[in-house]
């Protein structure tokens, strides 16, 4: 429901209107953890035996920041049903965002052994983790109206581009506008949030990439100086489930 102020533009941010997965947080206390296959920030992943853990070009293990598991979030149009989507992050140079300190997998299926020991995943491979303890996820389908960051993003507010035009409004309104628009948070899907730019807006090859993943700064996450993170896809390979071809992304103040 778009508030009244909004009524004249209806027809154009109608144009925008995008379903979403946000992605409620949840951080865990000392010594609590979650399932291998359920939904999480951090903690431990999902592995079939039948897949080696992925190794950053040193040799050294990489750490998970997210695991998704389909099963359990509304159904979004174009995502999977089922099957686990996984972060990988190299524990010291995931700031690099080459395609060395990160791995992106996808397991169609969670009925496989897995692995069980994670001994080899000693406490000093967290120190710089952008995420600091492990969470639990909730998810709830919600509408995006656009994302003022997001290179598609151009809706005329009567000859004022958005800056300006919230400029015009009372702080209560300019409230409600930065709350439809913004794009921040934890998500699924729908339009990402930056705080630099979209690496998409100046590649003509990224311009069918959508949004598959969004971590946000929050309580107990801080991508850099109060930064986020984004993954990315192209939206045939998404359908197909090429998910190795999706691609890490994060900026920060």
């Amino acid at each position: 429901m778009l508030p009244d102020f909004l009524e004249k533009y209806k027809a154009q941010i109608e144009k925008y209107k995008l379903e979403c997965i946000k992605i409620l947080v949840h951080p865990l206390k000392d010594g609590q953890t979650l399932s291998i296959k359920q939904s999480k920030f951090l903690g431990k992943p999902y592995i079939p035996k039948s897949k080696p853990y992925p190794m950053g070009y040193d040799g050294t293990p990489m750490i998970l920041l997210s695991q998704i598991n389909f099963s359990e979030i509304p159904k979004l149009e174009n995502y999977p049903d089922n099957g686990i989507l996984q972060l990988f992050v190299h524990p010291s140079d995931w700031y690099d965002m080459d395609e060395n300190s990160y791995k992106i997998m996808f397991h169609d299926s969670d009925s496989e052994d897995y692995i069980t020991d994670f001994s080899f995943l000693t406490e000093d491979l967290y120190e710089d983790s952008p995420v600091y303890c492990e969470h639990a996820l909730t998810f709830k389908k919600e509408i995006d109206w656009g994302g003022i960051e997001d290179f598609r993003f151009d809706i005329d507010f009567g000859g004022l581009d958005y800056f300006n035009f919230q400029e015009t409004l009372p702080k209560k309104q300019q409230e409600l506008l930065d709350n439809l628009f913004e794009g921040i948070g934890h998500k699924i899907g729908g339009y990402a949030y930056f705080t630099q730019g979209d690496p998409r807006e100046y590649n003509d090859q990224s311009k069918d990439d959508m949004l598959l993943l969004q971590i946000d700064t929050d309580e107990e996450i801080m991508f850099g100086d109060s930064g986020v993170a984004n993954v990315f896809i192209n939206i045939n390979d998404l359908k197909e489930k090429r998910f190795e071809k999706a691609y890490f992304n994060w900026d920060c103040c």
